[in-house]
Order: C-alpha cells, then sequence, then structure tokens
C-alpha cells in the first residue's frame, strides 16, 4: 500500500463513518469528519501523481482531523461507549495510517533527492 491508497481509504472511512453517526445522533458535528473526509478525497489525485503541495494539504487535514478526533472526541466516546466509540477508533485508525503512510512517503522522497545531489 502506499500513501494514496491509504489517503482514499482513509477517506471513504471519515465519510461513510460520519454520514452513519450523522444519521444516528442527527447532530452537525457529524458531517465534520465527512468535510475533511471529501477533501482528502479531492487531493487523491495530487497525492498520486507526487504532488508536493497537494501532499502536504492531505498531511495536514488528516493531522488535523486526528487531533480533533483524539483530543475533543475520543473521551467523550470513552464515556458514552458503544459503537459511537467504535466509530471514532475506527477513524482515528484510519487517519494514523494514512498519518504514517505519509511519512513514510516523504522520507522516501527526501531519501531518493538527496542521492541524486
Amino acid at each position: 500500500m502506499d500513501s494514496y491508497k491509504a489517503n482514499i481509504i482513509n477517506s471513504v472511512a471519515l465519510i461513510s463513518i460520519g454520514v452513519w453517526s450523522y444519521l444516528e445522533v442527527l447532530s452537525l458535528t457529524a458531517l465534520i469528519p465527512v468535510v475533511f473526509g471529501f477533501i482528502l478525497l479531492l487531493c487523491s489525485k495530487g497525492v498520486k501523481n507526487k504532488n508536493k503541495l497537494i501532499a502536504h494539504i492531505a498531511v495536514l487535514l488528516t493531522l488535523i482531523i486526528l487531533l480533533a478526533l483524539v483530543i475533543m472526541r475520543l473521551p467523550k466516546s470513552f464515556d458514552t461507549g458503544g459503537l459511537g466509540l467504535i466509530r471514532i477508533l475506527v477513524m482515528i485508525s484510519t487517519s494514523l495510517v494514512s498519518m504514517l503512510y505519509f511519512i513514510r512517503s516523504f522520507k522516501a522522497n527526501r531519501e531518493k533527492t538527496n542521492i541524486n545531489i
């Protein structure tokens, strides 16, 4: 797997789980991951083509949603438990995996450019 596929998986997870959450709780805040997921999905072509600016935007958005899920949403989900906690853990997991693949890709590209110099 590469950063492009990880970004697609993360986008789909954020969108589908966010919509599922919204349909269950009918709170507009449940749509925040959906918005991030759509923006990340729009960044996918640039990530695939190794466009540095778009890849960095995707990393920033992934980091923001990851931090928001961990810092703001996870503690509330621990209190309530149930499917809400599982949904949050899945979104955190896909975002974390996506971040790891982005970092791995950036390191590989940096090593490639250092060798060519």
